[in-house]
């Protein structure tokens, strides 16, 4: 190998465990090796073999050093063992992206804490490359840091990578103070049906901001004489809609108020993130927000955003379904009372230790040990509602709860045209479920779980009750491309082997 091609491969081998969050010894103790020789080998000084690159290749899961086509990734799951120990829960994969847009407001440093490593951050940061943002991930850490340019370039905007995500439509509140005219692709994401985005245009009128839709693109044209003369009520009390609107109020140098605004977790996180920015914010946490704006806002600020409740739930699911006892520490309580009052319903025992706070120093937290026992089908239908209610994204792990509790549980999925389709896929690993119409299915259980092989459903959810069923079902089975499921989760088989569960991560040849 030439020395510029040793160089090369291996800064990328050190972008890649940097990435991963892994030190030089612990990559080195994967390999068999010494810390001296992934040293020289980041360096560009030690010679490679292939099975060395295949090594490093599966140790980073890095398809830059895959040895022929590298395709999709799939997991291999050997079920039927109950689990034990501890899980923390990662930060909040909603709050990371709304931050990650509301970084757009500062012309300082934003530096976010601990922040998820899931493919969805992956697209909003090549959207943002693409744009002139610097972002870097801190050494050996968790830590994003974002530097934006003078100017962004939208007129370079990264459209695949746009086009993989529903995020982007978040850029048109921070974006629409400073450029009279802009494009944005579609928006894509989970395959969960038709979302309208005419809420997020209805209420951003009132900024001056109209979007048509043509070839693809949403035209954005502000008028930035136009102000809000009254409160903007949301037709919808969407999470993305309202912030959207926090994050055009809090350029708006005057007094926003937003009513029927969504209060749930990741709104929240993101009205901390902009009281650091320096915009004073009322009724954090209810359905109210009066947003005091900056017209500027150029600042150094750290932020750290809280725990996802709806990991939290996953591994809850994960315990139920397995029978086991584990304790799954960082759980925000706040967003999960409900939740575990259904369960408690339902027959679920568990305990809950004294709470504590966030990094943000606002969330609640508390650690939460699992029960195993037996389970009751509920007595009327489960289905979500706006915070406090139970969350949306909580709902499909119910169907899986449902399969195992005694008697019949119906699942009434309202929001989606289509998500309660892929629940249905719980068939192939055993489960009882009719779907009744597109928004309902009928779940029996208990179930006796069957190893299977399945395609992953394309939504983020439901492609994971899928995964967490396997781990109930005896034998070996196969989850085949699971990216919808990175994208929402860092490391999640990795995480699940450490409490006793069998997954490996493969790919085809």
């Amino acid at each position: 190998m030439s020395e510029s091609y040793l160089t090369r491969i291996g800064g990328l081998i050190r972008d890649a465990r940097r990435h991963k969050g892994m030190t030089q010894s612990e990559l080195a103790e994967l390999l068999g090796t010494s810390q001296g020789a992934v040293t020289r080998i980041e360096a560009g000084r030690q010679n490679l073999s292939l099975d060395m690159l295949a090594k490093i290749g599966d140790a980073l899961d890095s398809e830059f050093v895959s040895v022929g086509h590298s395709g999709p990734q799939h997991l291999r799951i050997v079920g039927g063992r109950q689990l034990s120990g501890s899980i923390d829960v990662k930060t909040s994969k909603n709050a990371a992206v709304a931050l990650l847009c509301a970084s757009l407001l500062n012309r300082g440093r934003t530096t976010l804490r601990n922040l998820a490593r899931i493919e969805e951050v992956n697209r909003i940061l090549e959207v943002l490359a693409s744009i002139g943002v610097k972002t870097r991930w801190l050494p050996d850490s968790n830590d994003l840091e974002i530097v934006p340019p003078a100017r962004l370039h939208l007129e370079d905007i990264d459209v695949a990578a746009a086009r993989r995500t529903r995020t982007v439509i978040m850029f048109l509140g921070p974006l629409l103070h400073e450029h009279s005219h802009f494009q944005l692709p579609y928006a894509g994401g989970c395959d969960l049906g038709t979302r309208t985005v005419e809420p997020h245009l209805a209420a951003l009128r009132a900024f001056g901001l109209e979007v048509t839709a043509t070839h693809g693109f949403y035209e954005a044209h502000s008028d930035r004489s136009v102000n809000p003369t009254r409160a903007i009520v949301l037709t919808e009390r969407g999470d993305t809609v309202t912030e959207n609107v926090l994050m055009a109020a809090a350029r708006h140098d005057g007094t926003t108020t937003i009513r029927n605004a969504s209060p749930n977790y990741m709104v929240q996180d993101l009205c901390f993130f902009l009281e650091r920015l320096g915009v004073r914010i009322e009724g954090i946490g209810t359905t109210t927000l009066v947003v005091h704006g900056r017209s500027e806002i150029d600042v150094d600020v750290d932020y750290a955003p809280s725990e996802d409740p709806i990991e939290a739930m996953s591994l809850l699911a994960a315990a139920v379904v397995t029978h086991s006892a584990i304790t799954i520490r960082r759980a925000p309580i706040e967003f999960l009372e409900i939740e575990l009052a259904t369960l408690e319903e339902m027959g679920m025992k568990y305990d809950l230790s004294a709470e504590y706070t966030s990094a943000n120093g606002k969330t609640r937290l508390v650690d939460l040990t699992t029960i195993p026992g037996p389970l009751r089908a509920p007595t009327d239908k489960i289905h979500p509602m706006p915070f406090p209610g139970l969350n949306i994204d909580n709902l499909p792990f119910f169907a899986l709860i449902g399969a195992v509790a005694e008697g019949s549980t119906m699942i009434h999925d309202w929001v989606y045209e289509n998500r309660a389709i892929y629940l249905t896929e719980l068939t192939k690993v055993g489960a009882r479920v009719q779907l009744l119409d597109p928004h309902r299915v009928m779940i029996e259980g208990p179930t006796r779980w069957r190893a299977a092989e399945v395609v992953c459903p394309p939504a983020l959810r439901p492609g994971v009750v899928v995964l967490l069923a396997m781990l109930a079902a005896p034998g070996t089975s196969v989850l085949r491309n699971v990216y919808v499921i990175n994208r929402g989760y860092e490391d999640l088989a990795e995480r699940l082997n450490a409490l006793g569960a069998t997954i490996e991560v493969f790919r085809d040849i």
